[in-house]
């Protein structure tokens, strides 16, 4: 998102309509270097006060590369018969911290910073359907 057919119409969205479409959600990517190369993952998050925050594994690959480190997340919500939807990103250092769940200490919480906040929605291009609702904020 955006997409690239060429009968939508791209637009900016501001830092607030961005944060708050992320409210909306709960499945995204984060972006990392794993090994030097780029690492894309599915993960489940929320939004608390400035920072995405991504239950992981304290172990595990993504726990490791986030620590310290500037990342990018992503979530979208795109209908895919009618083309148009929602994407943000986010730009952050990171941080790991403990989970908050005794009965299992291998849980940590991945916390991206909100640094770099961009959001585009896609709808129908003015010349093809002005009628069409351009703010889809529920995801199918």
């Amino acid at each position: 998102m955006p997409s690239t057919d060429l009968d939508r119409a791209h637009l900016p969205l501001g830092e607030q309509e961005s944060i708050r479409l992320l409210r909306t959600t709960t499945i995204g990517r984060v972006a990392y270097s794993q090994a030097a190369l780029p690492a894309i993952r599915a993960v489940s998050y929320t939004l608390r006060d400035e920072a995405v925050v991504i239950p992981a594994r304290a172990g595990s690959a993504l726990a490791q590369a986030a620590r310290g480190s500037v990342v990018a997340f992503e979530a979208d919500c795109y209908d895919p018969a009618a083309r148009t939807g929602w994407s943000v990103t986010v730009v952050g250092p990171s941080r790991v911290v403990a989970g908050r769940r005794p009965e299992d200490p291998d849980v940590c919480l991945i916390l991206v910073q909100l640094g770099l906040v961009r959001g585009w929605r896609t709808t129908f291009s003015s010349s093809v359907d002005d009628t069409a609702d351009p703010s889809p904020d529920t995801c199918v």
